[in-house]
């Protein structure tokens, strides 16, 4: 029989939202399970040193639970009956409680209610007190948003965040016949002949004027978000930004900005011999080399900033507007400005500044100036983007990543609702087998309700006023998030428990307000209650060929649904012909992710997987003949998923010309593999003509529009 500390670890645990079935059946060795639960929860902020505390610890939270009167954050479903548990002492039922509330238009309501008048729900003795939660019913008619409630009992008052949202995400009318594709590639990848080795804001409108005239309506890409290409922090990765708030400088198109044709200072820099030899340099280069192209870049854009500050001009009102209407960019830039001189992370700054006090001096005014001004220019290139996308029917796929940098400006600035001494990641499986380890740190489930989701609001606002879809990474973290305690090995994290509710009605509310398409990326371990929940408010899923053929050896590909978003693969896996002739698992075996054993096996699968699929197509009609080379495989593939019912279909175009490098390999570091790196073969111009490009989107696009749906078998439905 464990000892009593161990039974009162795991109701902790479970009072604070971490789930411990996950140690039942995988945790073993008792001191083990109690090591990872202590440091989870004293980075979730119970006041533990050893087991010995667990017990009071635990009678504790219990007593703060009970005596919150209201939960931080409710949920009222458009069209359903508002209702609204309370907490309250059994001695203050009969006495009446005070209740405003304030809509989010402007509107005040208030009323009167006594604990007595509602429906018991049920009762809890607390440190020899008795609590009964009773039922109130809010107004009826509360509007779309977010609403403010008070409620005061004699001299205690709490405060809730009402939500009041719709049930279902924006989805366009239109059903079957609003079925799309559209174009994948990373805009690092993405290049012109124009641009200085990596893609810019002017290659995305190129890429989506020439994706509008082949007939597609989405362009996809991955983050568009700052990232740390800095001496003393060096991160590219876009699922590792400085903010989640903010656009990404280094994707400025130097050439575009205002301010470039009074400036004679840049002008003669950028026309300058060693700065186009630099960018010739850029330009060879087989990767991205992020850190030289910003120098460069930065160079002139300092210029720029010079010029821009010391003139005055219509601009700088325009700015001050700009900078007026989002507060955050004057703090981001603050921050900034003080990595630079500081020359080291935040965490290790002198006090006040890492507690998030910075004052004239603990920064250099032209590097501050610097990032405002760029921050400027971002959202001007990336609003071009979008404006130019909408007026051609194009919409923008923009991708919200789960995490931020964990020394970036996010974690600075709003570090309680992060949970420290700790990392999101994923378990051990079958692919992973030592698990992985994402190196952010992961929002607290409480403290962001607290806080009435304002960060998270935040967030998607900035996505939702450019993009048409957004993808949400790693849906399965609305519900939960698998957290790892630092120092410790992946096999011994923690599932730790959201609102799923909350989020989900955020979504849909935002989704409606800016009418834009959620997409959940519903890849790899998918508890089962996800995707019915994704299915009820009416989130699209992802349709991946590699995984559906991964799932069942034998059938081929199954059905497509209408709602969700079909494709080959996604950029943390092999390109299609990576995949078909079996480079990735030698690439997997040459980085010790499998041993010779696991390698047999996996080539045994492949095989089994090729049979399936090359048997599926050619009984459907979509690989004609005895074809079965990787150019017709593909082909087939993309005809299929074209004929589907899938709302729409995303074409990585370095399939079509059969790349065979990954972008990125999970879980391997910059020394193993050039993750986020890699430019795509071919200039935009070049894959423009490309008979594989320009033969086979054409076809999709026939498919796709016509007027009925194809089943999926080579014939009309």
């Amino acid at each position: 029989m464990s000892p009593p500390s161990s039974v009162h670890l795991r109701q902790l645990a479970r009072l604070y939202g971490v789930q411990t079935a996950y140690y039942d059946v995988n945790h073993h060795r008792q001191q083990a399970f109690d090591e990872s639960l202590l440091a989870i929860l004293r980075s979730l902020g119970a006041p533990l040193a050893n087991l010995q505390d667990v017990p009071s610890a635990w009678r504790e939270r219990r007593q703060v639970l009970w005596q919150r009167m209201i939960e931080p954050v409710i949920v009222t479903w458009i069209g359903k009956i508002p209702l609204l548990e309370v907490r309250l002492p059994y001695s203050e039922v009969d006495t009446a409680i005070n209740c405003h509330l304030k809509l989010d238009n402007g509107e005040e309501r208030q009323w009167q209610w006594r604990g007595d008048e509602g429906k018991l729900l049920g009762t809890g003795d607390v440190e020899g007190i008795k609590y009964l939660v009773k039922q109130m019913l809010l107004p009826g008619g509360l509007p779309m948003g977010y609403h403010r409630l008070t409620v005061e009992l004699r001299d205690r008052q709490a405060e809730n965040l009402v939500i009041s949202a719709p049930t279902k995400a924006y989805s366009p009318s239109g059903g079957l016949r609003e079925r799309q594709w559209g174009v994948f590639i990373p805009l690092y990848a993405l290049h012109t002949q124009r641009s200085w080795g990596a893609g810019d804001y002017s290659d995305l409108i190129e890429l989506t004027e020439w994706t509008g005239d082949m007939g597609g309506q989405v362009i996809a890409t991955l983050p568009l978000l700052p990232t740390f290409v800095d001496d003393h922090i060096f991160e590219p990765s876009p699922y590792l930004p400085v903010s989640r708030l903010l656009w990404n400088e280094f994707f400025l198109d130097i050439t575009r900005v205002p301010e470039l044709q009074d400036c004679p200072q840049a002008q003669a820099f950028l026309e300058s011999a060693p700065l186009q030899d630099e960018i010739r340099v850029l330009r060879n280069s087989a990767f991205v080399d992020y850190q030289q192209q910003m120098v460069s870049k930065r160079k002139v854009l300092e210029e720029l900033s010079h010029s821009f500050f010391t003139k005055e001009s219509k601009q700088q009102e325009n700015l001050t507007q700009f900078v007026k209407a989002n507060p955050i960019v004057k703090d981001y830039a603050h921050f900034r400005a003080t990595c630079e001189k500081q020359g080291i992370s935040w965490p290790s700054w002198p006090q006040p500044l890492e507690e998030g006090l910075l004052r004239e001096g603990d920064y250099n005014e032209s590097d501050r100036r610097y990032h405002l001004y760029v921050q400027w220019l971002a959202h001007q290139q990336i609003t071009d983007v979008s404006d130019k996308a909408r007026g051609r029917g194009v919409q923008l796929y923009l991708d919200l990543p789960l995490g931020v940098h964990p020394d970036g400006y996010d974690v600075w600035r709003e570090r309680e609702i992060f949970i420290p001494d700790a990392s999101a990641g994923a378990p051990p499986d079958t692919v992973f087998l030592k698990g992985q380890n994402w190196a952010f740190q992961p929002l607290h489930p409480e403290r962001i309700r607290e806080q009435g989701h304002r960060y998270v609001i935040a967030c998607l606002r900035h996505h939702l006023q450019h993009a048409g879809i957004l993808r949400i990474d790693h849906v399965m973290g609305l519900h939960r998030l698998f957290c790892i305690p630092d120092g410790m090995e992946c096999r011994h994290g923690v599932y730790l428990r959201y609102r799923a509710e909350e989020l989900y009605a955020i979504l849909a509310l935002e989704s409606q307000r800016y009418k834009a398409i959620i997409v959940g990326e519903d890849l790899g371990t998918v508890p089962s209650y996800v995707r019915p929940a994704m299915k009820k408010h009416d989130f699209h899923r992802m349709y991946v060929v590699h995984y559906e053929l991964a799932s069942d050896l034998q059938r081929g590909l199954p059905p497509v649904s209408f709602k969700s978003v079909a494709s080959l693969n996604t950029h943390d896996m092999p390109p299609f012909a990576s995949f078909w002739q079996g480079l990735d698992i030698k690439e997997r075996r040459r980085m010790g992710f499998m041993d010779k054993t696991g390698e047999i096996e996996e080539k045994n699968s492949l095989q089994s997987m090729k049979k399936a699929l090359i048997t599926f197509l050619r009984d459907r009609g979509w690989l004609p003949g005895a074809e079965n080379s990787t150019a017709a495989v593909l082909r087939g593939c993309l005809s299929f998923l074209a004929a589907s019912r899938a709302r729409m279909v995303l074409i990585n175009l370095e399939d079509l010309w059969l790349e065979t490098r990954s972008h990125n390999i999970p879980s391997t570091s910059k020394e193993e593999y050039p993750n986020w790196r890699r430019r795509a073969q071919y200039t935009f111009e070049q894959f423009c003509q490309l008979p594989q490009v320009v033969g086979t989107l054409p076809i999709i696009d026939g498919l796709r529009k016509r007027s009925k749906h194809r089943d999926g078998r080579g014939k009309s439905a």
